[in-house]
C-alpha cells in the first residue's frame, strides 16, 4: 500500500475563524489513515479565551464525510478516524450480537478534498494540519 500525505496551514481572521484544504484529488483513492494538527507556526492557533480552547471540523468536501469533529483544543493532537460498519438495512453491526461494541472501518474517499474549518481561535494565529491517506 503506497502512502501519500498533504498538509495546509490555516491563518484565521479577526474573529477567530478560517478554512483550509488538503486536496486529495490527484492521488487519493483510499483510506483516511490519520489526521494531525501541529503546532508550528507563530503565533499558533489557540482559543479566543484561554480556558475554552478553539474549534474544528474536519470533513470531506464533496461527500461531507464527518473525519474529525471537536472542540475545546488546546494543543497537538492526532485522530485516526474511522465510521460505523452498518448491515443491509443500514443498522449499526456490533461484534456481539445486540452487544455495545460497534463495528469499525476506515472512512474512503476518492478525488475530493479534505476541508478543515477552525473557529474561536484567536485573530490572525496559525496551525497546520496533516492528512496521511493511503
Amino acid at each position: 500500500m503506497k502512502v501519500n500525505t498533504g498538509s495546509v496551514t490555516i491563518t484565521v481572521d479577526a474573529s477567530g475563524d478560517g478554512t483550509g484544504y488538503v486536496d486529495l484529488s490527484e492521488t487519493l483513492g483510499g483510506r483516511i489513515l490519520s489526521i494531525h494538527y501541529t503546532v508550528t507556526a507563530t503565533p499558533y492557533l489557540e482559543a479566543s479565551s484561554p480556558t475554552s480552547g478553539f474549534d474544528f471540523t474536519v470533513t470531506t468536501e464533496t461527500t461531507l464525510q464527518n473525519l474529525w469533529v471537536e472542540t475545546g483544543i488546546t494543543g497537538a493532537k492526532t485522530v485516526a478516524p474511522r465510521q460505523s460498519v452498518s448491515d443491509l438495512v443500514g443498522a449499526a453491526t456490533h461484534y456481539n450480537d445486540g452487544g455495545d461494541e460497534p463495528v469499525v472501518d476506515f472512512v474512503y474517499a476518492s478525488n475530493e478534498r479534505i476541508k478543515i474549518v477552525v473557529a474561536n481561535a484567536g485573530n490572525a494565529t496559525s496551525g497546520t494540519f496533516r492528512v496521511i491517506w493511503g
